[in-house]
């Protein structure tokens, strides 16, 4: 026999009824005479009474359909009875301690990162040379984000929408990721902004120490000076004095003016610039400047009809705005650089500044390069007895007047062998460079980081393949010393007048183990324009990024954007590239494309380009493209008898030179000497070709 369940007696009572459901009584507590499927509903009331013939009653408003159509009331032929809500009794609001929960949900690898910062951020005792700017970056770092509601607005304030979030009333509110125990996002390992980059590798080498006498020049004997030089000129970064307006050197951080050719207009700001309280508002104002949002006044007022836009995180608003930087929807949109340029504030020894007249060079198409050049020696300046790696934090801050023309030519060159296990340290870069283009300026950047050497070739093939010379190219790559350097690189743009131009050529060939270039260009003024031309070069075991953010907020704005990438051995590369158009940046005309060839079938790459469009009058493009070098092409050249190598070689030279031909010819010297960039670029593309033939075949084999 089967025993049916005991069923709850069936009680026929009221005509009256208590209905405890949060879901009925919402529903009951609408106003469906002016509910539309296509627009936000009116705020929720409680609903106060039900009358006989299903007519619904609460602050005044009447509706006559609710209850017939869900089924709970009478008929039209029905006789109609009272149906009475009884009120539920207010439930007191439990506080919470919401402090007690901030770190709750830090992981170790989380845990490992804030102290990996903390060291490198150091104690509020510690010297800091940027004056106000470094006490207001540490006191920016430090301060926790609150822990509150949000404030719930009603559809009568002018800020309401219906995109809101809160939590339950007995719910912790909890800290973004990140923002557990610093004021500013720190990398995570599965953050939207670190997500393919080694954050685990990167926290796992202490870069704790730093170059001794940081904040004071360098002063060299000749002979040094002399080597330093040549290194220079045979790298290919090194201008005379006749070929360029001015060049700052820097050394392992610190400012060497034997060395340099400073002008009233380009010059080094030292302790003594920040502390003698000289330097105008305006440079301390861009100065103060972060990046991500953090800064929420814009560098221009942007005209929007009749007034003008000043705040960032109210652009697009009330339904399409970003919203406070530190909440969770605005750090997964962040590039994760405000920590870092809050640090570099904090540990720069120097600034270079970089002042343009008004005026200066107006109309010129090809002005004399700034040159300014970043050097570093196999130990970075540190004393050999600390065994730590050591950090390095350079910053430049340039700022184009009205109608001018300039260019900047920012370089990273290695001054010893980085590759000598004996003394080679390991190394953090976190630069930081800030540009601000005035009415009627043309900006030209030309940016080239070549450290940490050259990658070992062939580390592609597995252990039981045939490799040259007995050694195990893997075994090589993994120990050689660049691979436990870190360069991190946040470029920050500001197109604040009328008609200013950024044109910008970035190349990262370096060999270091992980590499970051983020760059950010506002377009605030209409006409304002950005044109940005990158390439990434990445072998061996590199892990490498680059992150750029277009940034469109005035009307009539335009821009341009070819990124190339090339990606052989076991190396991984990751371009996202996003172009942002706010609501106020109608007849923006936008392009991105993105090209990468993997040259290994144990490359691997994400290419992420993306546009964001709250305007609905542009015109915007963008694209992505993988593959590897053309089959047919390379079969064309060696049936004109040139060998496979070389073949190889001239197809991937030709990807890259369109992007090398927006660097500066005074930049690029002479393509037939070991020192032109061509030739640089040649050598290290020469240890990233793929060594046989293909495992697989076919036109677009990789994946």
């Amino acid at each position: 026999t089967v025993r049916r369940p005991h069923l709850p007696p069936i009680h026929t009572e009221p005509p009256t009824m208590r209905i405890t459901s949060l879901v009925l009584s919402t529903f009951l507590s609408l106003d469906l005479d002016n509910v539309s499927a296509f627009s936000p509903s009116r705020s929720f009331r409680p609903a106060a009474a039900i009358n006989a013939d299903a007519h619904i009653t609460y602050n005044g408003i009447t509706s006559t359909s609710a209850l017939h159509a869900i089924g709970l009331g009478p008929g039209e032929d029905e006789q109609s009875s009272s149906v009475a809500i009884a009120e539920q009794p207010a439930v007191a609001e439990v506080e919470i301690d919401h402090e007690q929960y901030r770190t709750s949900r830090l992981s170790k690898i989380d845990e490992q990162c804030d102290e990996w910062y903390g060291a490198l951020l150091g104690t509020s005792d510690e010297t800091t040379y940027l004056g106000d700017v470094s006490v207001e970056a540490r006191k920016r770092i430090l301060t926790l984000p609150e822990l509150k509601k949000a404030t719930v607005l009603l559809p009568e304030d002018e800020n309401w929408t219906p995109y809101q979030t809160n939590v339950l009333p007995t719910s912790a509110i909890l800290p973004a990721y990140g923002l557990e125990q610093y004021g500013l996002p720190i990398p995570r390992k599965n953050a939207e902004s670190w997500r393919h980059f080694d954050v685990v590798g990167m926290v796992n080498v202490d870069y704790s120490g730093r170059p001794d006498d940081v904040g004071s020049d360098l002063v060299l004997d000749n002979d040094v000076l002399e080597g330093y030089k040549n290194i220079m000129k045979d790298g290919g970064v090194w201008l005379d004095d006749e070929a360029c307006s001015a060049r700052l050197v820097y050394v392992d951080g610190r400012y060497c003016p034997a060395l340099s050719k400073a002008t009233e207009n380009v010059r080094n700001l030292s302790q003594n610039d920040f502390a003698d309280g000289t330097l105008s508002e305006e440079i301390l104002k861009n100065l103060d400047r972060l990046p991500d949002g953090f800064t929420d006044e814009l560098a221009a007022e942007v005209p929007s009809g009749d007034s003008f836009l000043t705040s960032l995180k109210s652009l697009s608003g009330p339904d399409h705005n970003v919203g406070d930087p530190t909440s969770q929807f605005a750090i997964n949109n962040q590039q994760g650089t405000a920590c870092f340029a809050a640090l570099n504030s904090i540990r720069a020894g120097a600034v270079a500044l970089m002042e343009v007249p008004a005026g200066m060079n107006e109309g010129v198409d090809d002005p004399q390069p700034v040159v300014i050049i970043n050097g570093q020696t196999s130990n970075m300046g540190c004393s050999d007895d600390d065994k730590r790696g050591v950090s390095c934090h350079s910053r430049i801050l340039a700022i184009a007047g009205e109608g001018s023309s300039s260019s900047l030519v920012q370089t990273y060159i290695d001054l010893g062998n980085s590759d000598e296990a004996a003394e080679s340290k390991a190394k953090l870069n976190n630069g930081f460079t800030q540009i601000y283009i005035n009415k009627g300026a043309n900006f030209t950047h030309t940016y080239l980081e070549e450290t940490g050497g050259i990658v070992t070739p062939g580390v592609e093939e597995t252990s039981g393949d045939d490799v040259s010379a007995g050694a195990d190219p893997r075994e090589i790559e993994s120990n050689r010393p660049a691979l436990r350097n870190t360069h991190l690189e946040s470029i920050d743009v500001h197109v604040a007048g009328d008609d200013g131009r950024y044109t910008a050529a970035i190349m990262g060939l370096g060999g270091n183990g992980r590499s970051r270039i983020s760059l950010s260009a506002s377009l605030l003024r209409p006409g304002a324009h950005a044109s940005l031309n990158g390439f990434a070069l990445a072998g061996g075991a590199q892990r490498t990024e680059t992150k750029t953010n277009i940034h469109h907020v005035a009307q009539g704005t335009t821009s341009q954007q070819t990124q190339r990438n090339m990606v052989g051995g076991r190396a991984t590369s990751s371009f996202r590239g996003r172009i942002h158009v706010e609501q106020s940046a109608q007849q923006t005309d936008s392009d991105q494309l993105s090209r990468t060839i993997l040259l290994s079938e144990k490359a691997r790459v994400w290419a992420v380009p993306s546009l964001e469009i709250i305007a609905d009058d542009v015109k915007c493009t963008h694209g992505a493209t993988v593959s590897d070098l053309s089959e047919e092409e390379l079969f064309y050249l060696r049936s004109r008898g040139v060998d496979r190598e070389t073949a190889r070689n001239m197809l991937m030279y030709a990807f890259v030179d369109e992007v090398g031909q927006a660097v500066p010819a005074s930049v690029r010297g002479n393509d037939d000497l070991d020192s032109g960039l061509k030739r640089r670029c040649i050598k290290r593309l020469q240890n990233v070709v793929p060594q046989g033939e293909r495992g697989i075949k076919g036109e677009f084999q990789s994946v």
